[in-house]
């Protein structure tokens, strides 16, 4: 199992996009955060193509960077095209919001302003550029060591894990930009977040896995301490999610501060999960 950095990029980039849509598809949370999401993962997309020109080039793998970059870039257009609409479940929330506050106060407040007839951005094209990743990992497994089918499952399982505890920390941040925003959005991140730890460790333990650098039949070159390492990552990891979970029970709003916060450290740990893996392994 190689270690491969334009693999890696592509592998994050293909997910953060990928639960950008399951995010998008709800209809809650501004434009501006699919703005920052698709400009961030577009540009890492890229970079996973410039890093492959001065290193190894993969042709399959790094056409489909670029697609990923070029489908999440022309998804951020339409948005931007599309701002004057908004989304349906914000538009609501701001109107309820500010009848509430006239019938309890007899003020009418300036409100954010939606025009009903514009056009709103399909949460649909957030998909493409996902797709793309997903072809270009398949290609990217043939060169990653191993038999095919393990690195295959490697790649995608590992960009649905790293991009669901990702995109889980950044909408989190956005509740400062979007204080009415509901907690289901970034509870849909953590449970998925949840869901895939299993297929991440059991993908891992496949052989040859991370059971081999453990029992020492693969030398890790610290004398096992980088396979302890991981075992720590791994428990680190679902303790860490769990605790979220619990912490966005809370009905204060500085539980979901505090959810952000435990998703700082959940990411260190998820990529050290996955990454030291990968360089134990190679």
């Amino acid at each position: 199992m190689r270690l491969d950095a334009a693999a890696v990029l592509l592998q994050w980039a293909t997910g953060g996009l990928l639960f950008l849509w399951v995010t998008t598809r709800r209809r809650e949370v501004g434009l501006g955060y699919g703005w920052m999401m698709r400009a961030t993962f577009g540009l890492m997309a890229l970079g996973a193509f410039g890093v492959a020109q001065l290193t190894e080039r993969s042709w399959g793998r790094d056409l489909a960077s670029i697609g990923v970059f070029v489908a999440a870039s022309g998804a951020l257009v339409v948005s931007v095209l599309c701002r004057r609409a908004g989304v349906a479940g914000q538009r609501a929330r701001v109107e309820r919001r500010s009848a509430r506050v006239a019938a309890m106060t007899g003020i009418d407040r300036d409100v954010q302003t939606f025009d009903k007839t514009a056009r709103e951005f399909p949460p649909q094209l957030d998909l493409i550029a996902p797709v793309i990743g997903l072809a270009g990992l398949l290609a990217a497994a043939g060169g990653a060591g191993g038999p095919w089918p393990t690195a295959a499952l490697r790649l995608v399982v590992g960009a649905v894990f790293l991009g669901a505890v990702s995109d889980a920390m950044l909408l989190g941040h956005w509740y400062l930009v979007q204080p009415g925003l509901t907690r289901a959005p970034l509870r849909e991140l953590v449970r998925w977040t949840m869901y895939t730890w299993p297929a991440e460790l059991i993908v891992l333990l496949l052989p040859v896995g991370m059971v081999s650098a453990l029992n020492g039949t693969v030398d890790d070159g610290y004398a096992g301490l980088l396979g302890w390492f991981w075992v720590a990552c791994v428990i680190a990891t679902i303790v860490l999610e769990g605790v979220t979970w619990a912490a966005l029970k809370e009905r204060q709003y500085a539980a979901v501060m505090a959810a952000t916060g435990l998703l700082y450290l959940a990411i260190l740990t998820a990529f050290g999960m996955d990454l030291v893996a990968r360089a134990v392994l190679s």
